[in-house]
């Protein structure tokens, strides 16, 4: 027979778990607490007993995941920094600390596969809550990692290195939070003999850019103007193909402009 203890101890963990996989799916504001109890099959008054709150539930649940995280790259960072050298450390070094801890735990940790997926949750999910508690818990972290970044471009302000490095992990974020591990893994390889090395390395080789392509590229600015300027021609021949449907007594495919509207209303 199970004692109390082990009752509240499982009944902690199968919330926990609930909203894990609650968070992962929906997000912080798209999660409501009957659905994490009926997940866990646990009544209602389980979360106040044991949390207090939603919030504080969701709290322990990053505390327990991104802190041990966050630790281990910091320690990964200074052990670089002494090795290699915290003025030789270049951004895809940078990046691959980062990762690495990441992946490592990824595989070790019970849960290991959704462990990735509540990573790219947690850095992509907008609500004030989930960036209120990163902020107040993570905040030394990420300077620490944002002189990092500095120091291997210094050629950067400190503003247009905020916003590149804001870009290459939402970007990173939005893939994890979406994809099985091993099917990134897989589609990542391209058919080579699948390994983490390889796996990271070809992340870091795709957000790298985000952070080192010049801003002001000149020919790039080109390149657009001139797309730009073929627009209006693109545009007026999609009226005339949509027209042409519309004549033949066909149903125009997307969105209808204004005078499409008109005729198929007509």
């Amino acid at each position: 027979m199970n004692s109390p203890r082990a009752n509240s101890s499982d009944t902690r963990r199968r919330l926990l778990e609930a909203a894990e996989a609650l968070f992962i799916r929906h997000g912080y504001e798209g999660m409501l607490l009957r659905q994490i109890t009926s997940e866990a099959k646990v009544n209602l008054a389980a979360v106040n007993y044991h949390f207090g709150s939603k919030e504080a539930l969701v709290q322990e649940l990053l505390s327990s995941r991104l802190d041990r995280l966050n630790e281990e790259r910091l320690q990964l960072l200074s052990l670089c920094e002494q090795r290699i050298g915290a003025q030789q450390l270049d951004a895809p070094t940078v990046l691959s600390i980062l990762f690495v801890p990441a992946v490592r735990l990824s595989r070790d940790s019970a849960g290991g596969i959704s462990f990735m997926r509540l990573l790219g949750r947690v850095y992509s999910d907008p609500s004030p809550f989930v960036r209120g508690f990163l902020y107040e818990h993570y905040q030394p972290i990420y300077e620490r990692f944002f002189e990092a970044f500095a120091r291997a471009l210094p050629h950067q302000s400190r503003n247009e290195l905020g916003t590149r490095l804001h870009f290459a992990l939402k970007a990173l974020s939005g893939v994890l939070a979406g994809e099985n591990m091993d099917q990134l893994i897989a589609a990542i390889c391209v058919g080579e003999a699948v390994s983490d090395s390889l796996m990271l390395g070809r992340l870091v080789a795709f957000v790298s850019p985000l952070l080192t392509t010049p801003f002001d590229n000149l020919a790039q600015v080109r390149h657009v103007e001139q797309v730009m300027g073929l627009a209006p021609a693109a545009a007026l021949g999609a009226d005339a193909t949509l027209r042409g449907e519309l004549e033949a007594g066909r149903k125009p495919r997307g969105i209808l402009p204004l005078w499409a509207e008109k005729v198929v209303g007509a």
